[in-house]
């Protein structure tokens, strides 16, 4: 018997395309996180108080290079109004708050005891976000290196930073993890490494000539390279040590979060074209490749040679699948261009080595930035073809306006709205797609000190007057239109996926 009119009718409506409707949360799977995310360095402020030394963070800002020549001293100074931003979180309705431990605070020589007072705020941001019903999701090493081990041994390019991190990483396992079961070990580790000892940009400013400025040192050919191998070996002996002593016990899971820059072609020239794929082998399979397949990708293989160091059948077994999770932290697509007047020099440094052109931080330092919601979905798709479709937790997404705004516009964050709007209609069509994305925390829950901008951008949900003594919070309307999103309220397009965005 035919079904009736009526059972056609519904068939059809559920055959269109699911994004012509209002998108709500209930759209996303089961179990699906909706969260915001800080950083320590970024938000605690109370930089020398209660035993926490100096990070190569607190270093570099104080030497005026930031930005904005400003630092991150006092910040938001979250470390005195945890409290009360839980309660706002609570309030918005996050299931989660994505932060970090700061080494320098918890461990403040970098290896060594514990400090109790690090130890104590720790527990009890933790514990403050478990009674109101939010998930702490927490990083372990999110950029801020105590300036003890870079002082020692210049940090990152030395073996010895394995075993101290691991060590640090069990400090955070063993008095934490009772309450966390989501681990990030190392948070973008494929920008820590360029713009730190390739560009020389970010601390610890280690470069040469003609690739970077500012150097204090290096060798921008090779560092580079060095960094990031000893930063994989940090994070899979973690994770070998997670599941070896805690992972049953805790029951938790651990990955890492990389930078998801995406890169398209600058032209529609095949050479353009190559360098794009060249690029997001450089980005992203620097890290994937060997998480997913023991090694690095074939591309670097061939253009870096002996610089890019060799891994040992034990370091890539231990590499492979050393992952419960992969975090991206997306914002930006970056356009690449072919550069072949530097692949044949003597001396080469990442990008040269890529053979392109694809370098952002100058557009970045000139507010020259390209959102485009449909790259997140071509990160996703680039993930789920090349690396098995790993899950995936989005760690940071937002928008940026700019700190020098009239009292009353500061509440008035319609872009950012937007912005999150369209990036979630395409995360939503990603999933549908068959993307295994499990997570999305917005950059970020409140204004904090930017690595890349200072205080000049702010990219809260809740603002911050950093002039004020108290550093008094106010909720923009982007927090209510999350909050309202988050609470079961529709998620209406009013724009295209396809749209891009100037940044502030």
């Amino acid at each position: 018997m035919a079904p009736p009119l009526f059972v056609l009718l519904l068939l059809c409506l559920a055959a269109l395309p699911r994004d012509t409707a209002a998108l709500t949360r209930r759209d996303f799977p089961d179990g699906f996180i909706f969260g915001a995310g800080t950083s320590a360095f970024q938000v605690e402020g109370a930089a020398a108080e209660d035993g926490r030394k100096p990070s190569i963070w607190d270093t570099f800002t104080h030497q005026g290079y930031s930005y904005d020549k400003s630092t991150a001293d006092i910040s938001a100074n979250q470390y005195h109004h945890y409290k009360d931003d839980v309660k706002l979180m609570y309030e918005m309705g996050l299931d989660a708050y994505r932060f970090s431990i700061a080494w320098p605070r918890l461990i403040p020589d970098g290896r060594g005891e514990i400090n109790p007072k690090g130890l104590e705020y720790y527990n009890n941001l933790i514990d403050e976000l478990i009674r109101h019903g939010i998930q702490p999701h927490v990083t372990i090493y999110h950029l801020d290196l105590p300036q003890s081990l870079q002082d020692e041994y210049n940090g990152l390019l030395s073996p010895r930073f394995i075993d101290d991190y691991t060590a640090y990483a069990e400090a955070c396992f063993k008095s934490f993890g009772d309450r966390v079961k989501h681990w990030v070990t190392v948070n973008e580790p494929n920008i820590e490494t360029i713009g730190g000892f390739d560009g020389g940009v970010l601390p610890p400013q280690r470069c040469s000539h003609p690739f970077g400025v500012n150097c204090t040192g290096g060798n921008s050919t090779t560092e580079p390279y060095i960094a990031a191998h000893h930063l994989l070996l940090a994070h899979a002996s973690a994770v070998s040590l997670y599941r070896a002593k805690y992972q049953a016990t805790q029951r938790g899971q651990i990955g890492i979060t990389l930078l998801g820059w995406w890169h398209e072609p600058a032209t529609n020239s095949s050479q353009d074209a190559a360098a794009a794929t060249r690029m997001n082998d450089f980005h992203i399979g620097w890290f994937m490749h060997p998480l997913v397949y023991g090694d690095y990708p074939a591309v670097m293989r061939s253009r870096a040679g002996a610089r890019l160091p060799d891994l040992t059948v034990e370091q890539s077994n231990k590499l492979r699948g050393a992952f419960d999770f992969i975090g991206l932290n997306h914002y930006l697509v970056v356009r690449a261009r072919a550069d072949g007047s530097t692949f044949n020099l003597e001396q080469r440094d990442y990008y040269a080595d890529a053979y392109a052109i694809a370098n952002p931080f100058d557009d970045i330092q000139e507010g020259r930035l390209e959102y485009a919601p449909w790259a997140l979905g071509k990160l996703l798709d680039h993930l789920k073809i090349k690396y098995g479709n790993p899950p995936v937790m989005i760690h940071e997404n937002g928008y940026a306006d700019a700190s020098e705004l009239p009292r009353k516009v500061e509440y008035e964050d319609d872009s950012r709205s937007e912005f999150l709007q369209d990036y979630l209609e395409v995360l939503y069509l990603s999933i549908r797609n068959g993307s295994d994305v499990r997570g999305y925390f917005v950059w970020s829950f409140l204004d904090v000190f930017e690595f890349l901008f200072g205080y000049r951008s702010r990219y809260g949900l809740c603002g911050v007057d950093m002039n004020s003594e108290g550093r008094t919070r106010y909720v923009r309307n982007s927090a209510h239109w999350y909050s309202g999103f988050l609470k079961g309220g529709e998620l209406r397009s009013a724009s295209s996926p396809g749209k891009a965005y100037a940044a502030a």
